[in-house]
């Protein structure tokens, strides 16, 4: 599994490998059918990147499948807004590192992202509380 910190460089790079696997496919003949991408969150905070091409819808990698189609090949051929493809990630699909190279769909504890989510949680024992 190769991590990349953009999601540009987690694309280009999932296109070189798909060719790659493909040595058949000339580039600009190349027909994909799905593209899957997964977010990752480090321990150190950092956000990384992974994306991969697949030629029939369907097909399982370590991605989650989000576009497929006319949808997918436009990505493949470099037609699409990074803004917009990280505006539709699922924030309960993101990963997080808790160890290193083992990730989880909850932060580990101790960590600032899951003092935040457990601090939305917590009973303040507030006058709402009471009457809860």
């Amino acid at each position: 599994m190769t991590l990349y910190a953009t999601l540009e460089e987690a694309i280009d790079a999932a296109r070189e490998e798909y060719l790659a696997a493909n040595p058949e496919v000339i580039e600009e003949e190349a027909s994909v059918e799905q593209f899957a991408m997964q977010k990752y969150v480090m321990q150190d905070g950092d956000i990384m990147w992974q994306v991969e091409f697949f030629t029939n819808e369907g097909d399982e990698g370590e991605c989650l499948p989000l576009r497929s189609g006319e949808a997918a090949q436009a990505i493949f051929d470099g037609d699409f807004d990074e803004i917009e493809l990280r505006q539709e990630w699922l924030a309960e699909n993101t990963l997080h590192e808790w160890d290193e190279g083992e990730f989880q769909l909850v932060p580990p504890e101790g960590s600032e992202e899951a003092d935040a989510a457990a601090d939305e949680w917590e009973d303040d024992n507030s006058e709402s509380d009471r009457w809860a």
